[in-house]
């Protein structure tokens, strides 16, 4: 990865405080439980901006973390977004849903039969909430 990388640790944290400046872009590694979204990426990067300084120490923050606290609690920090790894910010890619107009398929009498039957077993008028 191109880039600076800071380490959880003191010399790491008093390096990224001295490399800050207003409107500084650093970015993260999330892991995500793809057992609860199994159709998500295991890691998405997030972006942290330092946007102010804290009224007590002076320090900058993204939020209300200042960079030793990120350090502390999401880990390595980068310059630059990881290669190949797609931001939480981004849409997910799409893995079910509408085709397109393009697309031409034409369903076969046991595909329709099937279709109307789950129809049938599914829509039980007494069983919907009102």
């Amino acid at each position: 990865m191109p880039g600076k990388t800071w380490e959880p640790t003191r010399r790491g944290a008093r390096d990224l405080e001295q490399h800050i400046r207003k409107g500084t872009v650093v970015y993260t590694v999330a892991d995500i439980a793809t057992d609860l979204a199994p159709y998500e990426d295991p890691q998405l990067y997030t972006t942290h901006e330092f946007t102010h300084r804290s009224p007590i120490t002076n320090k900058w923050m993204t939020g209300h973390l200042t960079a030793q606290a990120l350090l502390a609690q999401a880990g390595t920090v980068y310059e630059r977004p990881p290669a190949r790894m797609r931001g939480m910010h981004e849409p997910a890619p799409q893995v079910a849903g509408p085709l397109g107009n393009d697309y031409l398929a034409y369903l076969d009498e046991p595909e329709l039969r099937g279709l109307d039957k789950r129809a049938r077993d599914t829509s039980d008028p007494r069983m919907r909430r009102i």
